[in-house]
């Protein structure tokens, strides 16, 4: 589930040794960037839309989120901007909390490798 892979992450960040990152702006990060995800899903190239398209879509959600569900509280504007920050992966902390949330496409493509070699540092990483 989303969440499960939120925490996951979040977990991970919280496991860092990178004394040049915020951690708890990692963990953070990891908790909140899939949350447009509940609503609109996981939108990936196969599900045919365009970037643009997928981007208003979460847009959309995170306004609603934000705004309706949360009436534009210190939290929920907490929660977008940790959001914003993420999309953008213009900072140290959201580019490794990026670099977390492709883990799981790694390890699902472990199968695929049929070098011996490749497999192994595939594993070990």
């Amino acid at each position: 589930s989303i969440s499960d892979h939120m925490y996951r992450m979040a977990i991970m960040a919280m496991c860092c040794s990178d004394t040049t990152l915020d951690i708890t702006k990692c963990v953070l990060l990891a908790l909140v960037h899939d949350i447009a995800e509940a609503q609109v899903g996981d939108i990936t190239p196969r599900h045919g839309f365009s970037k643009e398209e997928k981007v208003k879509m979460e847009e959309g959600t995170m306004q609603n989120f934000v705004h309706e569900m949360l009436h534009d509280s210190p939290a929920a504007r907490r929660i977008m901007d940790l959001w914003k920050e993420y999309e953008a992966r213009e900072t140290p902390e959201a580019l490794f909390v990026k670099g977390l949330d492709l883990e799981t496409f790694y390890d699902s493509s472990i199968p695929s490798i049929r070098h011996p070699e490749v497999r192994s540092w595939a594993t070990e990483l």
